[in-house]
């Protein structure tokens, strides 16, 4: 073989080595897969908007969540101003059968103590580091376009462990009513096919039920403490009633719990 040959085989080879190296990369606009491993993050999620932003009592953070590969980031707005969002222009969103992402309502407590309830939204992330389009439609209805970003994103402890079906063990703290009620802290987590089952045991026998939005629970037992089993979130106010016949008469009180994700470990 003369070297005239030899230099067009290796060149030739060179090029069907760096079309196979373009095939494997992935454009911004066509991530199929997170960059990280799933899990439970927080993460950093900044706009090009002071006027759009994440509620302060969480820093300039979102819960970050990632799935079979698939990223959705939960961040609690300042209020109930914020009616919808939408993971692209606002051109598109008013296009039919544009799916728009509905709020969710999340109860969040101040510095001071105050606690208040806000929207907030799951919305997915194509990508980090880069910003995307979201567009946001507010109680006047006119729908606003931006621009925002996921960056940072820091595993939270023990949610990778989460993942996984298993019991768990996690602190809790109640917050709400007079102050005297208390629940028991761990309590137990059961996660299941993704989702999480906490056991709250209270600090009295009197509760007949609890709610969670328009669910009604019933307590798992006949003696001693009142104890239910409720779907729970880790790192999110949750927001629950319970009706206690411990007064001359029967109460429906308002309290917030909140599962506490550095704490949580396995079950011994």
């Amino acid at each position: 073989m003369n070297a005239k040959k030899a230099f067009s085989l290796i060149l030739c080879a060179a090029f069907i080595c760096l079309l196979f190296a373009a095939c494997g990369q992935k454009t911004d606009g066509g991530n199929t897969k997170a960059p990280i491993a799933d899990g439970v993050y927080s993460a950093d999620f900044k706009t090009d908007s002071s006027m759009f932003h994440v509620n302060e009592v969480y820093e300039g953070k979102g819960t970050l969540t990632v799935k079979d590969g698939k990223m959705v980031i939960h961040i609690t707005m300042p209020s109930k101003n914020t009616v919808n969002l939408f993971p692209g222009t606002a051109e598109d969103a008013q296009k039919d059968g544009a799916k728009l992402i509905e709020p969710t309502t999340d109860t969040v407590t101040y510095s001071d103590g105050m606690t208040e309830e806000v929207y907030g939204f799951d919305l997915p992330v194509p990508y980090l580091d880069k910003e995307f389009d979201c567009a946001l439609i507010g109680t006047k209805g006119k729908w606003y376009d931006h621009k925002v970003s996921v960056s940072n994103p820091v595993l939270k402890d023990g949610a990778s462990e989460a993942a996984e079906d298993g019991e768990y063990t996690c602190e809790v703290t109640l917050t709400g009513g007079s102050g005297k009620a208390s629940v028991e802290s761990p309590a137990r987590i059961v996660v299941k096919d993704g989702s999480m089952t906490a056991t709250v045991i209270w600090s009295s026998s009197h509760y007949e039920y609890m709610t969670i939005g328009e669910t009604k629970y019933e307590p798992v037992n006949t003696e001693g403490n009142s104890t239910f089993e409720i779907p729970v979130e880790l790192d999110k106010d949750i927001a629950v009633s319970a009706l206690t016949t411990a007064m001359s008469e029967p109460h429906l009180i308002d309290y917030t719990l909140h599962f506490d994700g550095a704490s949580l470990k396995k079950a011994e």
